[in-house]
C-alpha cells in the first residue's frame, strides 16, 4: 500500500525543501495506538481508522480535536498521538508546534512516545546523531511492542541518513520478525525500500559488496540499481530482471510487484546511439552541458544493460550541418539519433531527410512545420512553464488573473500559453500589460494594470470639486486574485518591489523558471514569487538528488547551465521509451526536467516542479494535493538590486532559438 508522506531518512537539502514527497508507507508503529488508550469513544476509534488507512492529517485532526476537550495526562496523550500523525503526514511545522505544548514526561507510558516524536523531528532537521542518542538508549530499555516497533523504524531511518544502509536493512529485517500480519510485514518492507531510495547509489553499491548476508546484499544491490536509474528505462528493466533471477523469493519482490519487473518492450533498446550537438563555435558551451548530462545518464544505465550499448558523438558544426551529421551517424550504424539542438538545425533536418532512423531533436520545430514520421521533439519550452502556472493557480483556487509580460517574442509566447491554458480551465484573464525589460521604472504599466490611474483621477476630480486637500490612499482594482509575472530575475526584482510600492504586493505572484537566474545574487526582493522549474534544480527526486552537486563540482563553469544537464539526462532516458513505442504512446517519464509525456504531434512536454522564494532562497513547494490551500506570499524587505546585463532577458529566451 503506497502512501504519501515525508520520509524522516531524507533530510532537507540545500534548498530547505518544504516537503519531500514520495511513495511510501505509514510509520508502522504510529498506527498501533492500542495500549495507550484511555476511555476511547467514537472519535478515537475514527482517528485510529484514519491512521490505519494512511489518512494521517485526518487522524491528527481527530486526535488534536479530542485533546482540546481533555485535561491533564489524557490531553497530553492525545496531543502526542496527533504529533505522531502529523509527522507521518510530513507536516513537521504543526508537529513541532503541538509537541511544544506538551510538558515532557519524566516517566511512564508517555515518555517513549515523547522521545520517538522528538527523534523524528531531529531526523527531519537532518540531525541523525542526536536522534540516535535518544533511540539507541531506548532500544536497550523494556518497551511495549508498539514503542519498540517505532523505535526500530526510526533507528533504521537514522542509519540511512548517516549513509549506513546495511545497518538499516539489518534493523528492519529484525523488526519484521516481530510483526504478525501480512499487511504489517508488507508495510515494513515498503518503509525499508523507501529509505533505501534516499541513499547514495555509490554508498549502496559499496555496502552491497561488503555485505556478508545474501538477503541484505540483495536489498542493497537492488537499491543501488533503483537509485542510479530512477526505476525506469532499459537499465532498470534489464537490471531488475537479472536481479530477480539471481534472488528468487526475495522479500523485495513483493515491494516491486510484477508490474515493475519488465519483460517486454523496454528490454529492447538501440545498441548504438548517436548524439548530434554543437561542440564548437558560439553554442559550444551549451552543447557540452547537454553532452555531460546525457553521458551521466548513459553511464548510470550502461552497467545494467544485458548487451553493450555505444554512444557516438558528432559535432554538427564540424560535420557540415545537421543533415550531414545525421547521414554520417546512420551510415556508422546508429539505431537512434538524439539532436540536433539549434532551432535552425532542427528545421534543416526535418526539411532535408525522411528520417529512416528515429531521431529525438533537442528543440521544437516552428509551429507551422509538420514533423516527418519518426521525428520526436524535446525542448525546455517556456510555454510548458506558463501552462503550469495556469494549472497551479487554478489548483490553488484562483480564477481571475492579471499578467505582466515582457514586450518581446518570449513574452508573447508565454502570455499566449498562459491565457490559453488558464481560460481552458475556466479562469478569466482580466487584463495584461507588456513592459520593456531593460527599463528601471515600471510605474506606468503597473498603475494602468492595477487600475491605480483611475483611482488617482477620481481623487483629482473630487479635490477640484471640493477645492481643498484630502487624505488619499490609491486603491488598486479588487477583482484580481493573482498576477502572472513573466520576468527574468533582474526585472523581476524591480517589478516585485514596485508592485508592493503600488499597493499590489499582496497579490500572489506566479512565474516561470526565468525568474530563477542561478546567478548567486540575493533573491530577497523576489520573496513570495512562486515559479515552475526543473526538479533537478529545485526539488530533485531521490534518485537524482546527488547529481546536481556532483555536476557543479566537476563542471563549475556550467553551474548556471544545470537545466541543460537535466535536459541531457532526460534525453538519454527518453530513448528507450521512444524506441520501444514505434511511434505509439509512451509511459509518462519521471524526468530530471519534469514529468515527461508525448503528444500526438511527437512533442515531449513537461509537468514542472514548483518553488517559492522565501527569505532570499528558492524553497521547493509540495504538490497541490498535499497542501491545504494556496501558498502564502512570504515577503521580507531586502536589498534592492538593479539588474545587470545578464539579467535583462530570461535564460531560456535565446536557448529555444539555438
Amino acid at each position: 500500500m503506497a502512501l504519501n508522506f515525508r520520509h524522516p531518512a531524507g533530510k532537507a537539502g540545500s534548498l530547505a525543501s518544504v516537503v519531500v514527497l514520495l511513495a511510501a508507507t505509514l510509520l508502522l508503529g504510529a498506527c498501533e495506538t492500542t495500549g495507550l488508550r484511555g476511555l476511547s469513544g467514537s472519535g478515537e476509534d475514527r482517528a485510529e481508522r484514519f491512521a490505519q488507512e494512511g489518512r494521517h492529517l485526518d487522524a491528527a485532526g481527530e486526535y488534536i480535536g479530542l485533546a482540546t476537550d481533555a485535561v491533564g495526562a489524557e490531553r497530553d496523550r492525545l496531543s502526542l498521538l496527533a504529533v505522531e500523525q502529523w509527522l507521518d503526514a510530513g507536516d513537521v511545522q504543526r508537529a513541532r508546534q503541538a509537541l511544544s505544548g506538551v510538558t515532557q514526561p519524566l516517566s511512564g507510558p508517555l515518555l517513549p512516545i515523547w522521545n520517538t516524536n522528538s527523534a523524528a523531528l531531529l531526523l527531519y532537521r537532518g540531525d541523525a546523531d542526536a536522534a540516535l542518542s535518544l533511540l539507541e538508549a531506548m532500544s536497550r530499555q523494556s518497551l511495549s511492542m508498539r514503542d519498540r516497533l517505532r523505535v526500530e523504524a526510526l533507528r533504521a531511518d537514522s542509519w540511512i541518513q548517516k549513509q549506513d544502509p546495511a545497518r538499516a536493512v539489518e534493523l528492519m529485517t529484525q523488526r519484521e520478525t516481530w510483526l504478525d500480519s501480512a499487511q504489517d510485514i508488507e508495510q515494513n518492507r515498503w518503509r525499508l525500500w523507501q529509505g533505501l531510495l534516499y541513499s547514495n547509489p555509490q554508498v549502496l553499491r559499496e555496502a552491497a559488496q561488503a555485505a556478508a548476508d545474501g538477503r541484505t546484499r540483495a536489498w542493497l544491490s537492488l537499491g543501488s540499481l533503483a537509485t542510479s536509474t530512477g526505476q525506469q528505462g532499459p537499465g532498470w528493466s534489464n537490471g531488475v530482471a537479472r536481479w530477480r533471477d539471481a534472488n528468487p523469493g526475495h522479500p523485495a519482490l513483493g515491494v516491486l510487484g510484477e508490474a515493475e519487473i519488465f519483460t517486454g518492450d523496454l528490454l529492447d533498446y538501440p545498441r548504438q546511439v548517436a548524439l548530434l550537438l554543437p561542440l564548437s563555435g558560439r553554442s559550444a558551451a551549451v552543447g557540452k552541458a547537454i553532452q555531460n548530462g546525457f553521458l551521466g545518464a548513459y553511464f548510470a544505465t550502461a552497467s545494467a544493460l544485458d548487451e553493450q550499448q555505444s554512444v557516438k558523438i558528432y559535432d554538427v558544426n564540424s560535420e557540415g550541418g545537421a543533415g550531414a551529421a545525421y547521414q554520417k551517424a546512420v551510415a556508422d550504424g546508429a539505431e537512434f539519433v538524439v539532436g540536433p539542438l539549434l532551432k535552425k538545425n532542427v528545421t534543416e533536418l526535418a526539411n532535408d531527410i525522411l528520417v529512416p532512423v528515429p531521431v529525438l531533436t533537442l528543440n521544437y520545430l516552428p509551429d507551422e512545420t509538420l514533423a516527418p514520421s519518426g521525428l520526436y521533439q524535446f525542448a525546455l519550452a517556456p510555454e510548458d512553464e506558463a501552462a503550469s502556472a495556469a494549472q497551479r493557480a487554478i489548483g490553488d483556487g484562483y480564477t481571475r488573473a492579471l499578467a505582466l509580460v515582457p514586450n518581446n517574442d518570449w513574452g508573447r509566447r508565454v502570455l499566449q500559453s498562459f491565457a490559453t491554458e488558464f481560460e481552458g480551465l475556466h479562469g478569466t484573464l482580466l487584463d495584461y500589460r507588456s513592459y520593456t525589460p531593460d527599463k528601471q521604472d515600471f510605474s506606468g504599466e503597473i498603475e494602468t494594470l492595477m487600475g491605480l490611474s483611475g483611482s488617482v483621477q477620481r481623487y483629482q476630480r473630487m479635490r477640484a470639486n471640493i477645492g481643498g486637500s484630502l487624505q488619499f490612499d490609491p486603491r488598486r482594482r479588487q477583482d484580481a486574485e493573482f498576477i502572472f509575472l513573466a520576468a527574468a530575475a533582474g526585472p523581476g526584482r524591480l517589478l516585485k518591489s514596485q508592485l508592493k510600492f503600488h499597493y499590489s504586493g499582496d497579490l500572489p505572484a506566479y512565474s516561470t523558471s526565468s525568474v530563477n537566474s542561478l546567478d548567486g545574487r540575493s533573491n530577497a526582493d523576489l520573496n513570495g514569487i512562486m515559479f515552475a522549474d526543473t526538479p533537478w534544480l529545485i526539488d530533485p527526486q531521490p534518485w537524482i538528488r546527488y547529481l546536481p552537486e556532483i555536476y557543479a563540482d566537476h563542471w563549475p563553469e556550467e553551474r548556471r547551465l544545470g537545466r541543460l544537464h537535466a535536459m541531457g539526462y532526460d534525453a538519454y532516458n527518453l530513448i528507450a521509451s521512444l524506441h520501444a513505442s514505434r511511434g505509439g504512446e509512451i509511459t509518462e517519464l519521471d524526468g530530471a526536467t519534469g514529468r515527461l509525456f508525448l503528444d500526438q504531434q511527437g512533442r515531449i512536454h513537461r509537468r514542472l516542479a514548483w518553488a517559492q522564494f522565501q527569505r532570499g532562497e528558492a524553497v521547493a513547494l509540495p504538490a497541490q494535493d498535499d497542501v491545504g490551500g494556496p501558498i502564502q506570499d512570504i515577503s521580507e524587505d531586502g536589498e534592492l538590486l538593479a539588474p545587470d546585463a545578464a539579467d535583462q532577458v530570461p535564460w531560456d529566451v535565446s536557448q529555444p532559438q539555438l
